[in-house]
């Protein structure tokens, strides 16, 4: 799978752009601030219908302006097909192959990307939520029908909190209500949790031995989910649902006391271990950046057998968080079977064959040429 070309009207700091890359890697250069990360959120936007690095919408719209537009054409094994993404004040309208998509579950997942920018390596040593993020959203890739879930999930989480915080100040007090809740909210919970602890176990297959590749076979990864309430990976739907129907009932008063739902896929957190230790506490900056690395060409593989594709790698400023081995592996792994972008202020100092055969732009105040 790669994008073939993109254009780009009313988007963050262009007024207009229109670019075609190749079918291999693409170094886009330019100083700080003068729009070659916006080029590559633009592909991650057009790919998963929300940003990286915002999640306010209205960012994303050049100034003074109603609305951006995005566009774009994907070449699969199938043949090309042009893709847009038109966000405004309004919302986001969608279209795949020309035909209007009324849900983004059914528009995400159509184009396959992974994104690694510096952020990312806060994935091992950051807070739980960016850990659930990046579960949710990888999944969502390869799973329209968890996309639709997590959605459903969130929208009973806010109404069951809304309804404790009523009990909490004495504005509701009918308990039926709450039970209803969360009978909707466990049955959710569970599929949820399913299907995270699936991909887990399927990513961990992949990371394991890239990261043994370059640990030198020094570390052994493991990566555990750690539920907030006492589910495991062994028990089936009706055992999770049955845990959380006993869990729920013991925290009832304790949860409208509070105000606010206390366990669940929402609270959940991901733990990285190597050599039985855990990354995130006992671990180096170079053991987690080790992890971090190998977690994201994992998901390149996986990607890849879950939709027969490899999806398109997105490296934003990340070559020169990586020292000279880490980068080599990286730019070895991807070699002639990745399309791949990669934003940089220079490529000065990187000695690598990848990076000399590359297609290579240049970025300045919001103009973008091709220079080899």
């Amino acid at each position: 799978m790669h994008i073939e070309e993109i254009q780009l009207k009313n988007y963050r700091n262009y007024e207009q752009l229109e670019a075609q890359f190749e079918n291999k890697v693409n170094v886009i250069l330019g100083e700080n601030a003068q729009g070659k990360t916006n080029v590559m959120e633009s592909i991650f936007v057009l790919a998963m219908a929300k940003s990286h690095r915002t999640s306010n919408d209205k960012e994303l719209i050049r100034w003074d302006m109603d609305y951006a537009k995005i566009e774009g054409r994907v070449i699969k094994h199938h043949g090309s097909v042009p893709m847009q993404l038109v966000i405004s004040k309004k919302g986001k309208r969608a279209k795949y192959n020309h035909i209007e998509q009324k849900k983004l579950s059914q528009y995400i997942g159509n184009m396959n990307v992974v994104m690694f920018a510096p952020e990312d390596l806060n994935l091992v040593k950051g807070s739980p939520q960016v850990r659930r993020r990046f579960i949710d959203m990888e999944i969502g890739q390869v799973s329209p029908v968890y996309l639709h879930d997590i959605s459903q999930y969130q929208k009973v989480l806010q109404q069951r909190n809304h309804y404790l915080k009523q009990l909490q100040i004495k504005k509701q007090s009918n308990l039926t209500m709450l039970d209803i809740l969360t009978e909707q909210f466990i049955q959710m919970a569970a599929k949820i949790i399913v299907k995270r602890y699936e991909f887990i176990r399927m990513l961990e297959q992949w990371a394991l031995p890239i990261h043994q590749g370059i640990s030198r076979g020094l570390e052994t990864l493991k990566i555990a989910y750690k539920p907030s309430a006492d589910v495991s990976e062994e028990q089936d739907l009706s055992k999770m649902i049955e845990v959380y129907e006993e869990k729920f009932a013991k925290i009832k008063t304790r949860e409208i006391e509070r105000g606010t739902t206390l366990f669940g896929p929402h609270r959940d957190d991901l733990e990285f271990i190597v050599n039985n230790r855990d990354v995130q506490t006992f671990g180096s900056q170079g053991q987690q950046r080790t992890t971090a690395l190998s977690v994201k060409l994992a998901e390149i593989e996986l990607i890849n057998k879950e939709i027969g594709e490899y999806p398109i790698l997105l490296l934003d400023d990340v070559l020169s968080e990586l020292d000279d081995f880490r980068q080599s592996h990286l730019l070895n792994t991807i070699q002639g079977k990745v399309q791949t972008f990669v934003t940089t202020t220079s490529v000065d100092g990187i000695d690598h064959k990848t990076l000399k055969e590359a297609a290579a732009y240049r970025v300045e105040s919001g103009v973008m040429t091709k220079i080899q």
